[in-house]
């Protein structure tokens, strides 16, 4: 059972990742479609909206209160976040709150502010919030991606990223009704899970990345097309650790160390991208968005391996 602490601490910190993760895929969905689905248009920008107000509303309670290692992760903002945001906003003409970012980025990571119950009845509130509006992305992805399969549809976003960002948000619901029933974490059962997870979604990364850039990338897209093969493997043998069959430590010390090479990648990437350095089709906000899941998988690796 959760402390009402830890119940609140917790929840913002996943908010503070999560709702900008969920804010950016509705993003990246509306700006992929063809006129002729405007109505989809308009539901993409309609949740896109929901999850700034969202996170702003964490963003005004969090001062104080959420853990520092998330804030130090960069999983909640990163040094590109900002200008990646306002070239984003430049490319789309879509005008995308950055005094979110300014905000979390003047956020005080000391975790000093104890939970009261004001602040537990707010957070209740937010998680609530969080789980229909989240439930209902959920359904418009699928939606989309049946659409997509029956070729019904035409978008930019690749099948296989449609179901990619399917599969975070049903894991941001997960962890917000993990935590709405105060259930706390069987750390060994959730590393086998979350290395599964996200040696998959670091495989899938780089494969995006891979098909996003310019054909005369040459060097770029074998280092991706590496990334993508090397996780592809620890995804396999993170399986192998959830049955049993190959020993769970080895296959995180291998993850953590792929990952920080991964995070290097995407860092130099995002970084090349806002300096018109990059040919690619990547919108600078992806290249962000990639790195901070990359950061947050790494907060999680290091607690892995600590616990």
């Amino acid at each position: 059972m959760l402390s009402n602490t830890e119940f609140v601490k917790q929840s913002l910190g996943l908010h503070l990742f999560f709702a900008r993760i969920m804010k950016e895929h509705s993003f990246f969905l509306e700006v992929g479609f063809t006129p002729r689905d405007a109505s989809f248009t308009q539901q993409a920008d309609a949740f896109r909206r929901e999850f700034d107000r969202l996170l702003g509303q964490v963003v005004e309670i969090s001062n104080g209160v959420v853990n520092p290692e998330v804030l130090q992760s960069g999983e909640v903002v990163t040094p590109y976040t900002l200008n990646a945001e306002r070239a984003t906003t430049y490319f789309t003409g879509i005008q995308i709150p950055t005094q979110l970012t300014r905000a979390e980025l003047g956020l005080d990571g000391s975790g000093r502010i104890p939970a009261h119950a004001m602040l537990e009845r707010q957070v209740t509130a937010l998680n609530q919030r969080a789980i229909r509006l989240t439930t209902s992305l959920i359904h418009f992805k699928e939606n989309i991606l049946t659409n997509v399969l029956a070729c019904k549809m035409f978008t930019v976003n690749y099948p296989l990223l449609i179901t990619h960002i399917i599969r975070e948000a049903e894991l941001y619901l997960q962890q917000l009704l993990r935590l709405q029933s105060r259930d706390a974490l069987n750390l060994e059962r959730r590393t086998y899970e979350m290395e599964f997870f996200w040696n998959r979604q670091m495989a899938e990364h780089a494969k995006f990345i891979r098909g996003l850039l310019d054909p005369s990338e040459n060097d770029l897209i074998q280092q991706a097309n590496l990334f993508g093969n090397e996780f592809d493997q620890l995804t396999v043998k993170a399986k192998a650790a959830m049955d049993l069959t190959a020993p769970l430590d080895e296959v995180t010390a291998q993850s953590l160390k792929a990952t920080e090479e991964l995070r290097s990648f995407k860092a130099q990437g995002t970084q090349g991208i806002l300096e018109c350095k990059v040919k690619s089709i990547i919108i600078p906000l992806l290249g962000d968005h990639v790195l901070r899941e990359a950061n947050h998988y790494l907060r999680l690796l290091r607690m892995f391996e600590r616990g």
